[in-house]
């Protein structure tokens, strides 16, 4: 059985890499972006990937936050299953290092210290003017659509936006891990963003696991693929205390 199967290869370990994407995150209630019902199958007058990206942000302000502020500053949600097993994982001295395309810092929220996110966080902001650093909290404390600071600059969320580069040493530090890693677990990702996606072909461990929904272009490179929710997987085969 494959949850047998992973259950072994996890025991046998000793550097895990956990790399996951929007899928990690479904079972908290939070929607991923390419599913049935994800974000980017919601009919808009502007596609998401568009009202996400650095040219939208500078040209339409108000309309970028009114976007973020009702689809992607999600704060009202818990740790799943998933994230309190990687956490657990790591107390044990088992994995090595989060790989996240998640933004939403819930793998923080469930305990994990080694987290690599690729994509940023909503729980980090900072004033484009003077630097001073924001919560998400005060974000949405601010009753202006645009948020601004008390110098008058707008505070943007330090995620990475369509257009931008994804953090140098953040990519660079999620790189050194996935090398070094005997055990990857690939979870909740279509493997079809770019760069984030390519940091799999730097792992040359002994196994290679995915727990995906779908099929993805990874598929024949692993040795174990499992379908299920990645919750229910890391629940049965790692336990969450």
């Amino acid at each position: 059985m494959a949850y047998e199967e992973l259950k072994q290869m996890i025991q046998d370990s000793s550097r895990i890499v956990f790399f996951g994407g929007a899928g990690v995150s479904t079972e908290s209630g939070i929607p991923d972006f390419r599913g049935v019902d994800g974000l980017y199958r919601m009919k808009y007058d502007v596609p998401p990937e568009t009202m996400l990206s650095h040219t939208y942000f500078e040209r339409y302000p108000e309309k970028f936050f009114r976007f973020y502020r009702d689809k992607m500053l999600v704060t009202d949600v818990q740790p799943n299953a998933a994230h309190r097993a990687l956490a657990r994982l790591e107390r044990e001295g088992k994995l090595i290092a989060v790989v996240t395309q998640n933004i939403d810092g819930l793998h923080q929220a469930a305990g994990s210290e080694k987290v690599f996110e690729l994509h940023g966080s909503i729980h980090r902001n900072y004033c484009l003017s003077c630097g001073k650093r924001y919560t998400a909290s005060d974000i949405q404390a601010i009753g202006s659509v645009v948020p601004r600071c008390a110098c008058g600059g707008i505070i943007r969320p330090d995620v990475v936006l369509y257009e931008e580069g994804l953090d140098q040493p953040t990519l660079e530090g999620a790189v050194r891990a996935i090398r070094s890693a005997d055990l990857m677990i690939v979870a909740g990702t279509s493997l079809t963003v770019y760069p984030a996606a390519g940091l799999v072909t730097y792992f040359h461990g002994k196994h290679l696991v995915l727990i995906n929904r779908d099929a993805t272009p990874m598929d024949d490179s692993c040795d174990l693929v499992i379908r299920d929710p990645v919750g229910k997987v890391l629940r049965e085969t790692v336990g969450e205390g």
